[in-house]
């Protein structure tokens, strides 16, 4: 498919309603609006219905966006973070599900799946060479609503790397991404969590802010679905972001958890959202 049809249906998606990502504070959030620090772990959430226990999981679940926006023009300068926003701020019980390494045609579609059964939007860190080979998955994350966010191309070490090899990374993944997806990234997880000045630097010049976790399923590990589960639900509180993995190894533990935990936190009152950020 061609970009533009792409960067059309990204738009029928993305404007006329709260807009996608977020900064650690309300002026923060405009993006333009300074180079003041924000808050700095603590991103805002996507506006939405919020829980109460007394209404079915149903009410909970944040809802396809709709209508046409204005097209991309001058791009405002994100500021430079001395440290990634490790959880969001919001009104009710809201949390973010987040899962990096992908997009793997193996555990991703089934990621998917039930994220669209329950009605849920979620944040993909995705790395370059996964999504060039699976650009389908990439159009359908943005068909359903779900944030992309960059995770660099090969997932190195990025503290151990030059300025020059951080912006490769980052820029041959945004590329994949904006082609793919529709829409350039406005996210970004550094692999392993390891950011340092240069990172910060490159990825703010490059547009993005950067996202860690509250909470490590260490799926990646894997422990087995139970303890995913465990780890999921003894967490899970008002702003947490939860770090999964749909690729990087065998993820059908995290498929099979996931089932598991979603049901459960909705029925909880949880609002599984994404964080705001308005596209620059």
């Amino acid at each position: 498919m061609k970009k533009d049809q792409f960067l059309t249906r990204r738009r029928m998606l993305i404007a006329g309603a709260a807009t996608l990502g977020a900064a650690g504070t309300a002026g923060a959030f405009a993006l333009g609006a300074g180079d003041e620090p924000a808050r700095p772990a603590v991103a805002s959430a996507a506006a939405g219905p919020q829980a109460r226990p007394v209404l079915k999981p149903s009410a909970y679940r944040l809802q396809p966006l709709t209508g046409y926006g204005p097209p991309h023009r001058t791009a405002a300068r994100t500021a430079v973070r001395h440290e990634p926003f490790l959880r969001i701020s919001g009104r009710g019980r809201t949390m973010v599900l987040t899962f990096d390494d992908g997009p793997d045609p193996r555990y991703t579609p089934h990621i998917l799946d039930t994220l669209a059964e329950h009605d849920v939007r979620a944040m993909f860190f995705v790395c370059g060479e996964q999504a060039d080979w699976n650009r389908d998955l990439l159009a359908r994350m943005a068909d359903e609503g779900h944030v992309v966010g960059n995770h660099t191309w090969s997932h190195p070490l990025l503290t151990r790397m030059t300025r020059r090899q951080i912006r490769s990374e980052m820029q041959r993944t945004s590329k994949v991404i904006e082609d793919a997806y529709g829409e350039r990234p406005l996210w970004f997880r550094a692999p392993y969590g390891a950011w340092n000045r240069n990172v910060f630097q490159i990825e703010a010049e490059l547009g993005m802010e950067p996202m860690a976790w509250t909470i490590d399923t260490e799926d990646w590990t894997t422990p087995g679905t139970r303890v995913i589960v465990d780890h999921v639900e003894d967490g899970a509180a008002p702003g947490v972001v939860v770090l999964s993995h749909d690729a990087g190894g065998d993820r059908s533990q995290s498929v099979r958890a996931l089932k598991r935990y979603l049901p459960h936190l909705l029925d909880s009152g949880y609002h599984l959202t994404v964080p705001r950020r308005r596209p620059i």
